[in-house]
């Protein structure tokens, strides 16, 4: 039997060493349970960026960001991320919504090393493809020419400069609920005429 490569022996070594972590995750899980209420062990935030970081094919991480950034692709990214990705992700990049928080792993902050040190093409890869096994979804078709995934790695690139005004900006842009798009409906009643009552002040 010929020797394996030194490339697949690192492949197979790191294998063995997540098939081992996941022995001890299981482990802990036969008395802790795997609920998304407690907060990732040390063991399962190990095995996560593993699998970020194998998840992503090599030449993907190496791809470049064919887009420029300029002033209007910043703008067009904020509007794009306010729409699609907030929800989950804060306007901000922090995380910190309800959904965020209540996924399991959860969103991370983004503006914090754990996304900042990714390459670019790990994050176009991250963004058109997603992550099994996370919340992450892929939004996507899978090529590597995209060019809306390519402009929201510039918004993730300059999350730290986002202004109190573009913050608004994008509040304006997210998704509304259903009981805010009913609260909209009965004041357009209320203004055509109709005899409703106009709907009490909504508080995020």
């Amino acid at each position: 039997m010929s020797p394996l490569s030194p490339r697949r022996s690192t492949l197979t070594a790191v294998l063995v060493a997540l098939v081992a972590l996941m022995a001890v995750a299981l482990w802990i899980a036969g008395a802790n349970g795997f609920s998304a209420r407690t907060a990732p062990t040390t063991v399962e935030r190990v095995v996560m960026r593993a699998v970020h970081r194998l998840s992503v094919p090599p030449p993907a991480r190496a791809a470049g960001n064919p887009v420029a950034f300029t002033p209007e692709v910043w703008a067009e990214s904020r509007a794009h991320f306010a729409d699609h990705c907030a929800s989950c992700h804060a306007n901000d990049g922090s995380g910190n919504t309800e959904l965020g928080h209540n996924l399991f792993p959860r969103a991370p902050d983004m503006r914090g090393a754990q996304t900042q040190d990714k390459t670019d093409g790990e994050l176009y890869w991250i963004i058109e493809n997603g992550i099994r096994l996370t919340g992450m979804p892929a939004w996507g078709k899978g090529g590597d020419d995209d060019l809306d995934s390519w402009k929201l790695v510039h918004f993730v690139r300059h999350l730290k400069e986002l202004s109190s005004e573009q913050l608004k900006e994008m509040a304006a842009l997210n998704p509304k609920s259903p009981a805010e798009l009913e609260e909209d409906k009965a004041d357009e009643r209320f203004l055509a005429g109709e005899d409703v009552e106009p709907s009490a002040p909504h508080h995020h």
